[in-house]
């Protein structure tokens, strides 16, 4: 357990300091006070006070963490205008947060999620500069007798192209792609003999474990995937190209993470593989058994997710104000504090139901259900 703690806790303090300091950096940056910048929630463990009056402190619960503003009502940047124009004198009004143009508001507020995908860019390209890329391309070596391949008809000696529309630029792509796939049929573009093939593929779902002992509901074709001439193709970037292909990665992250949760709301997706902090933990905590890199590697991939949930626009999340400001832009004024409290408790009864849903799913990962 203490194994799976540590690394956890490590990837949690990085992911979400990053996430907030994005909020505090331009929250500073337009003369906006803030008063508290946490990691966790609930009780402090420790803490100090900068020169400005900030307090930065830990807290017991480690599932996120908040910036308070000047004049918020609470954690959530909750505040009523029209009652701080009241209590605040001119000076003081400067460093309310509610006052500032939406412009910068909604800066504030966009700059703790694109913190993350930075953090994932800037992990990615580390890898890809100091310990390589693998290009090699994906030969099939095997394709199993009466498996989905063969009925497709892929053969031996395939080179596999793209995957549902998406380049297969090494053999790691093969396996991430087809887990990744959401639909029915996934697309095969192969090279034959310098012809190039479009095959649909219908894969079957194993109930198995993953590579970690973790319990997954796995698509399988039936191929076994082998290297172009046997030769393995595994480059340093330079900078350039370490970035770009970085900013490609947090890009398909992105997009397969929401065509999966689409699959879900359609119902076609599995939503037993939707995990929460317990989860996290656990793989983690396996990960980084195998190193320094593969941890890395998954703190990247967290951060995109961190990042990414916090744009949907659910009330108390960031997407959720960033959805307010929009009305705001539209009306030609803010939403009124009563229509604001009816939205945070709908995004109150949606998160806790989140939580519930993949806490849920976490025991029952472990045996307990």
């Amino acid at each position: 357990m203490f194994n799976f703690i540590v690394p956890f806790i490590v990837l949690i303090l990085v992911v979400v300091f990053i996430h907030e300091y994005g909020h505090y950096y331009f929250a500073k940056k337009y003369g906006v006070g803030v008063t508290d910048f946490s990691i966790g929630f609930g009780k402090e463990i420790f803490g100090w006070n900068d020169k400005s009056g900030t307090r930065w402190k830990v807290c017991w619960i480690p599932l996120g963490g908040y910036v308070k503003f000047f004049g918020d009502r609470n954690v959530f940047s909750q505040s009523d205008q029209e009652e701080l124009i009241k209590k605040y004198d001119e000076k003081q009004r400067e460093k309310l947060f509610v006052l500032k143009p939406l412009y910068q508001r909604s800066l504030i507020v966009a700059a703790g999620p694109i913190a993350n995908f930075i953090l994932a860019i800037v992990i990615f390209s580390f890898i890809y500069m100091f310990v390589g890329k693998d290009f090699t391309p994906a030969v099939i070596d095997e394709v199993q007798k009466e498996s989905p391949a063969e009925i497709a008809g892929l053969k031996k000696n395939d080179i596999i192209l793209e995957i549902d529309n998406n380049k297969v630029k090494s053999l790691l792509d093969v396996s991430k792609l087809i887990m990744m796939s959401t639909s029915e049929f996934i697309d095969f573009k192969i090279s034959r003999y310098d012809q190039k093939i479009i095959l649909k593929v219908k894969p079957n779902v194993i109930k198995t474990e993953d590579n970690l002992g973790n319990k997954i509901n796995k698509r399988i074709v039936g191929i076994k995937i082998g290297a172009y001439n046997n030769k393995i193709n595994h480059v340093k970037l330079g900078p350039a190209k370490a970035i770009y292909y970085s900013l490609n990665e947090v890009y398909f992250v992105s997009i397969s993470s929401l065509k999966y949760l689409g699959s879900m709301i359609q119902g076609s997706g599995d939503s037993s593989q939707l995990g929460g902090p317990i989860r996290i933990a656990k793989i983690t905590g396996q990960v980084a058994e195998f190193g320094i890199v593969p941890f890395l590697s998954i703190m990247a991939y967290i951060s995109v997710s961190l990042g990414l949930i916090n744009l949907f626009p659910i009330p108390l999340l960031d997407g959720g104000h960033l959805m307010f400001y929009g009305f705001e832009k539209i009306l030609g004024r803010p939403l009124s504090q009563k229509t604001q409290e009816g939205f945070f408790r709908i995004g109150m009864f949606l998160l806790l139901s989140l939580m519930f849903f993949v806490t849920f799913n976490d025991l029952k990962d472990l045996g307990l259900f």
